[in-house]
């Protein structure tokens, strides 16, 4: 599968102008290393990434576009490869790091994850060397009236080497919190994100989903998943104009993008611990969680 996606990504790139000049624009961007406690959050400056950050996703406002998720509605040029369980993989234009695909179901579908979790687990395998994410419909997916998921080459990925200490289903002192669930065993780990999303919804109301971000990668003949519960869609500081920023399943796990270059300058270690924490699950409540299911 990596080989077809790195020939996918030589085509695409020679017939696809957008997506030439997106990976040239990744390549070409600023990156600083910010230190909050005891690891690192890498920030990326990434302008093509303004439109995302930004999307609206109120139902009135994607009612009233076009889905551009849809295979009707794809540019020319684009083309994918086909995965099992319904979905194909495709260059994302808009790359937040190298090999950034969007994987989308063939169906026009709500971005729901709880009947595509082992596709998911499957993708992860399939894909040796990158993490697979989901991004809740209100939780930074900037299509929520279409089922997908992304990955991107693990070349740059924070919160596994963050996670590599912690034996337990959570990471001390990380600011924002965040389960980590550990298998080799294909439906046990199924059984245990959907008894997470179960205990989230319990706690937090919050149905048909609950607010969340998944990211999972495949390796040594396990998978690894973190997911992260959220308590809100956006930062105080996305609406005060303070920063823009919108925090999504990568932000979470250690590459946060800011696409306007002066916030880029000025947003400091204080800033980003303070736009994650409040982005993600209160202590109480997720405290609340890992109670409801150590007790199932």
């Amino acid at each position: 599968m990596t080989d077809a996606i790195d020939a996918l990504f030589e085509r695409q790139i020679q017939k696809w102008p957008l997506l030439a000049a997106g990976v040239q624009n990744l390549s070409r961007l600023r990156t600083r290393t910010v230190r909050i406690d005891w690891y690192d959050v890498f920030l990326r400056h990434i302008p093509h990434r303004i439109a995302s950050t930004t999307a609206a996703v109120d139902r009135e406002s994607v009612e009233k576009r076009q889905c551009f998720l849809c295979t009707k509605n794809l540019p020319p040029e684009e083309e994918g490869i086909p995965f099992d369980y319904g979905f194909s993989l495709y260059c994302n234009p808009f790359p937040i790091l190298d090999r950034h695909l969007t994987i989308v179901h063939k169906d026009h579908r709500p971005q729901l994850i709880e009947g595509s979790v082992i596709a998911m687990l499957e993708l992860a395998r399939a894909l040796p060397g990158y993490f697979v994410i989901y991004n809740g419909a209100a939780c930074g997916a900037s299509a929520p009236d279409h089922l997908h998921f992304q990955a991107c080459s693990r070349q740059l990925f924070p919160i596994e080497k963050d996670a590599s200490s912690f034996a337990g289903s959570a990471i001390s002192g990380y600011g924002r919190r965040v389960i980590v669930l550990r298998d080799g065993a294909r439906e046990a780990l199924e059984d245990e994100l959907l008894l997470c999303f179960r205990a989230l919804s319990t706690v937090t109301g919050v149905m048909p989903e609950p607010l969340i971000n998944i990211a999972a990668f495949y390796d040594k003949e396990a998978w690894t998943v973190y997911l992260f519960p959220r308590g809100k869609h956006r930062p105080q500081v996305f609406y005060t104009g303070e920063f823009t920023v919108s925090p999504a399943a990568i932000d979470l796990c250690g590459v946060f993008v800011v696409p306007v270059e002066k916030d880029f300058e000025r947003i400091s270690a204080a800033n980003i611990r303070s736009i994650l924490e409040q982005v993600t699950l209160p202590e109480r409540q997720f405290d609340e969680v890992r109670s409801f299911m150590e007790r199932q």
